[in-house]
């Protein structure tokens, strides 16, 4: 079993909190986590239906069949089963009883909010990085890393990506989506999904999509919401401060897993990869995921953001630390080259809080050039959790 990094994290959380409440998408190996960490612990999934219902009926009952400490997953079945939670959190008064998992954010922010404010931490766990494989043995190319994207089974089963993600995308519209909107036009559904595929590491407007989809740019808004709330696609914000010309404040899309967007956009072997042409774009996603998961992974939250201008001056990633600004620049190339540095020369003189503004780029040289740091996109973890 490949070690999770956030291993750490959530067994310190579980000595400070009676609940500790893990978010992802599914298949990215929360219950995996749980366990290993928790391998005591009693386990129920809502997923099945018995136990569901009687979580539903008979609160009392189910936590006489399933008493703390316990591992509860896909706790937003049941929402309401929080304010039991909460109540034998309470009424037991020990840190660590409770490790509840969930796929979808709404359901148990709103609940976490009602009923375990001040009694759980969250955490957010996506599928493998870079690094965690590379510690498992594992190392791949970069077309293969975005072929082949990061769940878990994929490298647990040795599963061939084209077959897990079509499961995974079959599942995921056909189970999940209809939890949590009602689709009338599952089709126009899909083809919107796979348009944002299409627009990957893009400012995406609903109104230009609406005409393509079939259906109104509202529609559209609310299946994007949804889309995030279910951890399928990350919104980064644009990064606003005045520096004196007028600036994009509308988010750019990217998938949680590149390879997900590799599979929605036809994509079947690791040859096809560099020609294709969104190959920036999904570079883009992986480099920008890696360094998502790198926060997340240590409990913190994201401070990551982009920059772009009215007249289209643009810097690919800025990690907001302290007030201070590291400036990303993302390259796919595999040789590095001093003029993919030109935008971060412009935008440290723009901003007078930056520091160690970076390259991430494909290759594995990685020198230091007037100030610019090139450096290899495997270690882009160890750039945002130790700028300096």
């Amino acid at each position: 079993m490949i070690k999770r990094t956030m291993t750490a994290q959530l067994l310190r959380l579980a000595g400070y909190f009676p609940v500790v409440t893990i978010l992802g998408p599914r298949q990215s190996g929360k219950t995996t986590l749980a366990k290993s960490c928790f391998p005591d612990y009693n386990y129920v999934n809502l997923d099945n239906q018995s136990d569901r219902q009687l979580a539903m009926d008979d609160p009392v009952a189910f936590f006489e069949l399933h008493k703390a400490p316990v591992i509860i997953d896909e706790v937003q079945r049941v929402p309401q089963l929080l304010n039991a939670v909460q109540i034998h959190a309470d009424a037991q008064n020990e840190n660590g009883i409770f490790i509840l998992t969930g796929s979808h954010q709404p359901e148990l922010h709103a609940g976490i909010s009602q009923s375990l404010a001040g009694r759980t931490e969250i955490l957010k766990l996506l599928p493998f990085s870079i690094n965690e494989l590379n510690a498992a043995g594992i190392t791949l190319s970069r077309d293969e890393y975005i072929l082949n994207g990061f769940l878990p089974r994929l490298y647990d089963k040795n599963i061939p990506p084209d077959v897990i993600y079509s499961s995974y995308y079959q599942t995921y519209v056909e189970r999940d989506v209809r939890q949590l909107i009602n689709v009338s036009n599952q089709h126009a559904f899909e083809v919107f999904v796979k348009l944002l595929a299409g627009r990957v590491g893009q400012i995406v407007s609903m109104n230009s999509m609406a005409g393509d989809v079939g259906v109104s740019s509202t529609t559209l808004g609310s299946w994007l919401s949804v889309l995030e709330a279910s951890y399928i696609i990350f919104r980064l914000p644009c990064y606003f401060e005045n520096f004196g010309k007028r600036q994009i404040k509308s988010p750019k899309i990217y998938f949680t897993d590149v390879g997900l967007a590799a599979y929605l956009l036809g994509i079947e072997n690791a040859n096809q990869v560099a020609r294709d042409p969104l190959f920036g774009g999904l570079f883009e996603n992986l480099v920008i995921l890696e360094a998502l998961k790198a926060r997340y992974n240590l409990g913190k939250e994201p401070e990551l953001y982009y920059f772009r201008d009215k007249q289209g001056f643009e810097i690919d990633l800025i990690l907001n630390q302290g007030r201070r600004l590291l400036p990303i620049e993302i390259k796919g190339g595999m040789t590095y080259d001093f003029s993919f540095a030109k935008g971060l020369q412009r935008f440290c003189k723009l901003a007078n809080n930056t520091f160690t503004p970076a390259v991430i780029y494909a290759g594995d040289t990685e020198p230091d050039v007037q100030g610019i740091h090139f450096r290899s996109f495997r270690n882009i973890a160890q750039i945002i959790n130790n700028p300096e």
